[in-house]
Formats: C-alpha cells, sequence, structure tokens
C-alpha cells in the first residue's frame, strides 16, 4: 500500500461510543486530516465511519479512532480497506442508522 494512493477505509467502533462526542470528535480529525466520507450512530450503539483519502491519513485517523474523545472508551474498532469510490464532497456526521 502506497502511502499516497487514495483508500476508503470502513470502521465500526464499539464500546461506550454514543452520547459522549465521538462522531463530532471523528468529523474534526477527518477535516483536519483532509479526508472524505461520514460518521453515524447505529442502533447497535456502536458507530460506523466510512472514510477516503490517503493511506497515511487513514491510518492516523485509525488510530484517532481507537483512542475516541475524553469520555468515549472504545473497545473493538473493526477496519476493512477498499478501493474509493470518490463519492463524499467532504466529511460529514450522517443521520443515525436506526
Amino acid at each position: 500500500m502506497d502511502d499516497d494512493t487514495p483508500y476508503r477505509l470502513s470502521l465500526r467502533v464499539r464500546g461506550r461510543v454514543q452520547g459522549v462526542g465521538y462522531r463530532a470528535f471523528v468529523r474534526k480529525q477527518a477535516r483536519a486530516l483532509g479526508l472524505r466520507g461520514w460518521v453515524r450512530n447505529e442502533q447497535d450503539g456502536s458507530v460506523s465511519v466510512v472514510v477516503e483519502g490517503a493511506r497515511s491519513e487513514l491510518v492516523a485517523l485509525r488510530k484517532l479512532c481507537d483512542e475516541g474523545p475524553p469520555f468515549a472508551r472504545v473497545d473493538q474498532v473493526e477496519a476493512i480497506w477498499d478501493d474509493p469510490t470518490g463519492e463524499f464532497p467532504g466529511f460529514d456526521i450522517r443521520l443515525d442508522g436506526r
């Protein structure tokens, strides 16, 4: 994997990640890294993140997602790497997947 080649990273984050500012944290970090995609709460209490950009920035965001904001507790992060689609104009919080 080349650091500058664009990739798509899909994450499913489990733990205490809803009601603690996790989505806003991810949006802020992703935008600061110049990434595009979205983050949303899921019905099962997890948070989903779909993000595209350079591998090095995606790796940096993944590490930040492992920690989360101060009141979060991240128990598990599932990650899937894929080819990018280029469909995202920016990075946003999406409506809950409920």
